[in-house]
């Protein structure tokens, strides 16, 4: 029996059908089959990426087609292949993006959430300040416990805008248990426009603000944007 064909029941977990193909010893029934349980794989799998991408709630698709990474600063421990390989996720750890306004930090954690969509991995995506609004929301309506298990079930999860708005006390605590969950168990990936040092006037608290960036950078490879927005220049270049 071709490997192909096996491989593919082996996928969808159709042991029977593969036996009962094997059995017409056929190659014109084979190739016949291998096509007809390809296009179900490669539906499932369509469908599979499609509820993924939805249920991350990404604010629009990008992907790293024509991506520019000319003023991005790589750590040591990371380059731009292994950020693109995933490899990361696998391994628990954090990407933390730091730079001005317009310089492609949330492109790339978009795009690094759809390849990771595209890869079978549970996404899930916030803008900061929505993402301690809803948990403000969800506290006061005692269902924290219920969403905090939703955010629990991606493997990434995905901070957007760090440091665009102050947090209540609450909502910095609520945002720090959230981080504080992930340690070790998800990958985060956090974009700020604000340097470490400044986190405090986000958050408010200092103790809470350090404990909060220690758990962010202990497992992390932290990215630095530089250069003008590229918003501002495609504004520019339309005048």
């Amino acid at each position: 029996m071709s490997q192909t064909l096996a491989d593919i029941c082996r996928q969808l977990r159709l042991a029977h059908v593969a036996e009962a193909v094997q059995l017409q010893k056929d190659e014109h029934v084979i190739h016949i089959a291998e096509e007809i349980l390809n296009a179900e794989l490669e539906g499932r799998k369509r469908s599979k990426l499609n509820k993924l991408v939805h249920q991350a709630m990404f604010p629009h698709l990008k992907t790293f087609d024509g991506y520019q990474y000319d003023n991005i600063g790589f750590p040591t421990s990371c380059n731009r292949e292994k950020l693109q390989s995933l490899e990361w996720i696998k391994k628990k750890e954090n990407v933390l993006m730091l730079g001005a306004v317009g310089t492609g930090k949330t492109h790339m954690a978009i795009a690094l959430g759809v390849s990771a969509c595209q890869q079978g991995i549970g996404v899930q995506f916030y803008r900061a300040a929505e993402l301690v609004a809803i948990l403000q929301e969800k506290f006061g309506q005692g269902l924290l416990t219920r969403f905090q298990a939703k955010l629990r079930k991606a493997e990434l999860l995905i901070l957007d805008e760090v440091g665009y708005v102050p947090f209540s006390q609450t909502g910095s605590e609520l945002l720090f248990n959230v981080i504080a969950d992930c340690y070790e168990q998800q990958s985060v990936i956090v974009t700020s426009n604000l340097e470490f040092g400044q986190w405090t006037s986000i958050f408010g608290d200092n103790k809470l603000t350090a404990a909060l960036i220690d758990r962010l950078v202990h497992h992390a490879h932290i990215l630095t944007f530089t250069g003008d927005s590229f918003r501002l220049k495609e504004a520019m270049n339309r005048t």
